[in-house]
């Protein structure tokens, strides 16, 4: 796993990964939740979709919009096993620890809390 201001270094210098924003319903919609409740669902998203060694789908199971963490999960490459394995140095062929699904949803709450703070207008 990395270190988290390393890491939000390295994907602030991908273009891909910055393009990435909450638009004005998913804020609407973590406003009304609010953090906790939105982190809570990142954690299920996670252990239902990306905790196997193999999940189903992988690359194409988190969709890109909709929810305040499918955009963050872009955004952060929390997205799929390769990305985890590319950006977090998680490896793939194993199930996820609990230590690396805190550690996965960390990395969401750090992004999405940052928008909050700080929204793109």
């Amino acid at each position: 796993m990395r270190d988290i201001d390393e890491l939000f270094e390295a994907l602030g210098r991908s273009s891909f990964r910055s393009r990435f924003e909450l638009g004005e319903s998913e804020l609407a919609y973590l406003r009304d939740k609010g953090l906790a409740v939105i982190c809570r669902h990142a954690r299920d998203f996670v252990v239902k979709r990306l905790a196997d060694a193999e999940p189903a789908n992988d690359g194409r199971q988190t969709p890109m919009r909709n929810h305040p963490v499918f955009i963050a999960q872009h955004a952060t490459a929390t997205c799929c096993r390769k990305c985890l394995a590319k950006w977090h140095r998680i490896p793939h062929s194993r199930k996820l620890t609990e230590a690396e699904i805190d550690y996965v949803v960390t990395v969401i709450e750090h992004w999405i809390a940052k928008k909050l703070v700080f929204p793109v207008l």
